[in-house]
Parts: C-alpha cells; structure tokens; sequence
C-alpha cells in the first residue's frame, strides 16, 4: 500500500511544480452584445408574430390567451455561468421580449433583462434544470403562463427587485413564435413557428416583407396543415397543395394585422429571384413566380372586402386547396 501511495506522489510531483494555466478571460461585454443582437432579432419576430396572431384571432379555429411575454432561462445557453454574469442575473430566468402592443409591453413592467423569481406561486428558477443548452425548462415555464391565464384570466409576476406585476391577456391565435439561433430555415408545426436566425428576411427593413414570411409560416399553423398532412400523407402533391393555400392566406393575415396585402408579393418577388433553390425546391413548391401569382391573385379579394366590412374574413371567404376534415379538393370543385 505504501508503495502504491508513492508511486502516486511521485506521478503527481512534476505535475504540480508546473506553472498553472491562467484561466480564460471573458469578454463579458462581447457576451452581452452577442446575446442583445440575438434579442434584437426576437424582437422583431415576437412583435410581428403576436400582431398577426392578435388581429386574425378572431377567424382562428383555435386561439389562447397570451400577454405577449417571451422569457429566457439562462440553462438555454452554452454556458449559463457566462450568460448570467455578462447580463448581471443572480439567477436564471429573466424577461426576453415584451410584444409590441402586447399587456405586457404596455403595462411597462417587463424591460429586456428583468430578473424573474415568480409565475403565479411558482419560481421557475427552482424547477431542475439538464445540462447546457436545456430548452424544456423554458418551455415549461411559457406553458405554466398560458394555464394560469386559462385558469385565473390574469398572471401575477415576480421580480429580483421585489416588485410584482399582474397582467390580463387576450386572445391570439394559437401559435408560439420562436427564433432559432441558428439556421435559415421557417417552419411550422402545429403549434410553433420557428424561423432560424440567418434566414434573409431578417435583413429586409420594412416591416411588412418580413411580416409576410412570419405570415406564410402562420397560415400553416391556422389552416391545420401539419395535422392534415399526417393524415393524407407528405406526397410531394399534397405539400405542394398546402404551400400553395398557405401563400394565398398570407395577403389575408396581413390585410387584418394593417399591413398593405401587397407585401406577400413584393416578399415572395424578393425572396423567390434570389434565394429559390430550383428543382429542388419546386418538388414540395412552385417557382417563386407562380407563387407570387397566386398571392396577388388574392390581393384584390381581400382589399374589396376590407372596404367593404374593415375585415379580412377568412374562415368565411377563403377557398380552400384541401378539404380540412378530407383529402384534396379537385380544381374543378375549387
């Protein structure tokens, strides 16, 4: 046993008469920039995504009370000791965006970065959280919101400071708006938008363009298209079809939000001629130009009748590609 335990020390000796290597310096305002650029793109995607969903309530088959709150919880990160010392948090959840227009963003109590302890009775930061990188916990916690808006019509929030805010919602259509950190894809599932952080329509400054791509994802979600996929099958036909349906919806959803129906144009013209991908592409779409076509094709629809009624009512003036409750419905029917 002695022999063993020197061995050991004489292993260990030179090891430790070597200079220690100083530990890494952070940049923490570097960190700081980095994570308010990511925040800036949320922004800009809540904002839009939670006007839409607000003004075309009213025609969604499904909506949900929402305040307009988007939190963040520092296990999301790669290193959440670095994300809480370069945002000054002692602990892990923290507001992300307040949508404009939203409860939240007007009752002026959820700036960017104000630490949160409370949902309700519940502090989030004391539900256990995986290693790095973790998104169920936000997840958990965005859905702890929405039932206690179902059930008690309001939500009391806790902060850091000691201070409490209670906010009542509203309706929205049923879709949670999310930004990837990466990537330039938009999808839909169901019950999610996610739009990657290096798609294109990030770097359009008018507001509308970008309100069409957020719009085309959004029309998915309302129209039941993923759902009704999984039912008919993901044939190239099919998603064609459903693609189709959700690049006409787009001049509707934006014509209720206020935004001129001609953005789902000029955004599929800009996109489509300089980032549609060819064949590749057009099994599961048609060319950007047709696309564009069968927006336009709508736009007159749609600016007659908010002339008319001051709406755009899609669940009662839509025509559909595919029967919701069937398969495809046949052009001659269409």
């Amino acid at each position: 046993m002695r022999a063993i335990a020197l061995a050991a020390l004489l292993l260990a000796a030179p090891l430790a008469s070597q200079p220690q290597e100083a530990p890494p310096v952070i940049d923490y305002a570097a960190e700081r920039a980095a994570i308010g650029r990511y925040q800036d793109a949320d922004q800009r995607l809540q904002d839009v995504g939670w006007h839409l969903a607000r003004a075309n309530a009213a025609f969604c088959p499904r909506v949900v009370p929402s305040i307009g709150l988007q939190l963040q919880d520092m296990a999301s990160y790669g290193s959440p000791a670095i994300a809480r010392a370069a945002l000054g948090l002692e602990r892990d959840f923290a507001v992300q965006t307040a949508a404009r227009g939203s409860p939240a963003a007007l009752s002026g109590a959820f700036p960017r970065n104000r630490e949160v302890i409370a949902l309700e009775r519940f502090d989030p930061n004391e539900w256990p959280a995986g290693a790095a990188m973790e998104w169920q916990r936000l997840v958990r916690a965005h859905d702890h919101i929405e039932a206690m808006l179902t059930e008690h019509g309001g939500i009391a929030i806790g902060f850091a400071d000691g201070a409490e805010a209670r906010v009542q919602p509203v309706e929205v259509c049923a879709t949670r708006f999310e930004l990837m950190g990466d990537g330039k894809r938009a999808v839909a599932d169901g019950a999610r938008v996610v739009i990657g952080i290096g798609f294109p329509a990030f770097g359009y400054a008018e507001e509308p363009l970008f309100a069409a791509l957020v719009a085309h994802e959004l029309a998915h979600n309302v129209l039941g298209h993923n759902a009704w996929l999984e039912r008919n099958g993901r044939k190239a036909k099919h998603v064609r079809r459903v693609e189709r349906e959700a690049d006409r919806l787009v001049p509707w959803l934006l014509a209720n939000a206020g935004y001129d129906p001609q953005a789902a144009v000029a955004f599929m013209t800009r996109w489509g001629s300089t980032h549609d991908a060819g064949l590749r592409v057009r099994r599961h779409h048609e060319g950007w130009d047709e696309r564009a076509e069968a927006m336009a094709a709508e736009v007159p629809v749609v600016q007659s009748l908010m002339a008319d009624q001051g709406k755009a009512d899609w669940a009662t003036h839509f025509r559909r590609e595919i029967d919701p409750a069937g398969g495809l419905i046949s052009r001659a029917k269409r």
